[in-house]
């Protein structure tokens, strides 16, 4: 299924619009970011390893968040190649870096279009309930945050609220 993330209304996004095609492949869940219009305007981070890095989130990097029957697993997925992923007991609580293999990260780009590739390992314990997002930072600096809801005045994809989406 093919859904739209909507920036947050107190913050400009540049005439982008984004969305997300969601297929779940048994304890993978597969994502592919579509990023549409000026996307030469977006500042995107120089390529680097396959490897986990913290602090994604301070520029362009897609997200994606699962609830588990323990709390929840952040997922942060950057152009570069970079991932990290998070454990958290509760809303905001208990953060600890998550176990996994390193994703492997897709990207391709063209004039006014950029998507991006991921196949993510499901924790064993996961319910079902996702919320997807994003960070997308301009060259001017200007940061818009995306998500599927936007449950509060201000950006929190951690909000219990954002996990809107029920995986089949």
């Amino acid at each position: 299924m093919r859904l739209p993330l909507v920036p947050h209304p107190t913050l400009s996004h540049g005439g982008l619009t984004l969305d997300v095609e969601v297929r779940r492949k048994g304890h993978a869940l597969s994502l592919e970011y579509g990023l549409a219009g000026p996307v030469e305007a977006v500042r995107w981070p120089v390529p680097a390893s396959r490897q986990r890095t913290d602090g994604l989130w301070r520029t362009t990097c897609l997200e994606a968040f699962v609830q588990t029957s323990w709390g929840y697993v952040e997922y942060n997925l950057s152009p570069s190649g970079a991932w990290a992923a998070y454990g958290f007991d509760e809303y905001r609580k208990g953060m600890r870096g998550h176990d996994m293999s390193a994703p492997l990260i897709m990207t391709s780009a063209a004039p006014g279009h950029f998507t991006m590739t991921v196949d993510l390992a499901l924790p064993a314990e996961v319910t079902g309930a996702v919320s997807l997002a994003a960070v997308i930072e301009g060259l001017d600096g200007a940061i818009s945050y995306w998500a599927l809801v936007h449950p509060s005045d201000k950006p929190d994809f951690h909000h219990p609220d954002s996990f809107v989406l029920d995986l089949p």
